[in-house]
């Protein structure tokens, strides 16, 4: 089951897409978490086993400076996306990373190529697919 928390950055109406074909998608304004802080957001989805997807590049440097081993956490490059190019996105990629994520891993999405580091940071096998 794909677990998802979507970030304040990021447009609601991907929560409901996705959740159409049966994702279980959160968005964080719709959980009352719309102003809080990026510790709270990863605590969050640590405590629901869910993968953070965000524009926000704090939250991985929050992992790597922590060197926490979760949540996996999704680093979407590309800014403007609306609600159903952002679903298109996470639906094409989400095969070549749910493993790694499914691991424990930070990816960030860009328009030319997915980066994957896996968590904690500073372990021997990251890798780029």
């Amino acid at each position: 089951m794909i677990r998802l928390l979507l970030d304040q950055g990021l447009p609601r109406s991907t929560a409901r897409l996705l959740g159409d074909l049966g994702w279980d998608v959160l968005h964080a304004g719709d959980i009352g978490m719309a102003c809080s802080s990026d510790s709270d957001i990863l605590d969050y989805a640590r405590r629901e086993r869910r993968v953070c997807v965000t524009l926000d590049a704090d939250f991985h440097a929050q992992l790597a400076v922590s060197g926490a081993a979760s949540p996996s956490t999704v680093r979407v490059r590309i800014e403007g996306l609306s609600g159903f190019a952002l679903a298109e996105l996470l639906k094409k990629v989400w095969p070549m990373i749910s493993d790694a994520l499914d691991g424990g891993a930070m990816a960030t999405i860009t328009e030319r190529n997915i980066r994957l580091h896996h968590l904690p940071i500073g372990r021997s096998d990251e890798y780029q697919p």
